[in-house]
């Protein structure tokens, strides 16, 4: 699912339970957010994925937000690099922000 920042904005006191800043090639940053038992993508308004040029971007952008957590994920790409069968290699998560937000249990 998606969800735009407009959208994310008019949700009262919404608490990103986890920020994640997803590493496309080292180039270009996406973010996904886990609100509860949901996880989305952060879009544009006509519904495409919105892209970043750093994580530090992405921070910005959502700096008015309470995020409980905030990891950096880089996919691996290894298996296919070498000429191996690709396999399930869980991304290398990178934790860069954890903190208690006001009035919510951690």
């Amino acid at each position: 699912m998606r969800i735009t920042l407009e959208q994310l904005a008019t949700q009262p006191k919404q608490v990103i339970d986890l920020l994640e800043i997803i590493s496309i090639e080292g180039q270009q940053y996406m973010a996904r957010l886990s609100l509860g038992d949901r996880q989305l993508l952060l879009s544009d308004k006509k519904g495409l994925t919105r892209l970043f040029s750093s994580a530090w971007q992405i921070q910005d952008t959502l700096g008015s937000f309470p995020i409980k957590e905030t990891q950096v994920v880089h996919p691996s790409a290894y298996h296919e690099m070498i000429g191996m069968a690709p396999a399930a290699v869980e991304p290398l998560r990178i934790r860069v922000q954890r903190q208690k937000v006001q009035g919510q249990e951690q």
